[in-house]
């Protein structure tokens, strides 16, 4: 159990060193035109009755991958550097956003902790899978503790969405969004 929450914690900096790579990464005006535009419609297409639902899907769509021994591994250090594409584009749009360090986003947040806790334990699912395959240990030993693991993922992931869902609509109510557009534009 121990060497399994060290694990955890190895691959929750190896994300969080790959999302502030992303984050580091210059995006010009252009760049980060095309990535709003497009992080608009990925949105507006999640947008409903069940915005939090959709937000989980799209999550645990990343989320799964990540479990696949080895592959997950490249599959989250890409997801997270992605990410922290998409919040160096923000900040280019959004030069204010600048003034926030990119891992307090994902620290200070209730459903940024959900998502980083869910992909780090599914990254390191799959390291553990890979070193079973490797030593060719035998893979019944490793359902339950898969099975767990998932269901703790499919949790944290579902109450990040909604709580993200909440968060979201609250600024838009608010019109903290349409002024935020305003200071990009």
């Amino acid at each position: 159990m121990k060497k399994r929450i060290i694990l955890f914690f190895v691959f929750l900096g190896i994300f969080s060193a790959a999302f502030s790579l992303g984050a580091e990464m210059q995006v010009s005006e252009e760049e980060a035109k095309i990535f709003l535009e497009e992080f608009n419609k990925l949105i507006e297409s999640l947008k409903s009755e069940n915005f939090g639902f959709k937000i989980f899907i799209h999550n645990t769509q990343i989320a799964l991958a990540m479990f696949i021994p080895g592959v997950g591994i490249g599959w989250g250090v890409f997801s997270a550097v992605s990410t922290g594409f998409a919040f160096a584009a923000l900040t280019t749009a959004t030069p204010l956003l600048g003034e926030i360090p990119p891992l307090a986003l994902i620290f200070a947040t209730p459903f940024g902790l959900m998502e980083i806790a869910a992909y780090s334990l599914a990254m390191s699912r799959s390291f553990i899978l890979i070193v079973a395959l490797f030593r060719r240990t035998q893979l019944k030993e490793q359902w339950k503790p898969l099975t767990l693991e998932i269901g703790i993922v499919f949790g944290l992931l579902l109450a990040g969405g909604i709580i993200e869902a909440y968060m979201i609509e609250s600024f838009e109510r608010e019109d903290l969004m349409p002024k935020l557009n305003e200071i990009k534009n």
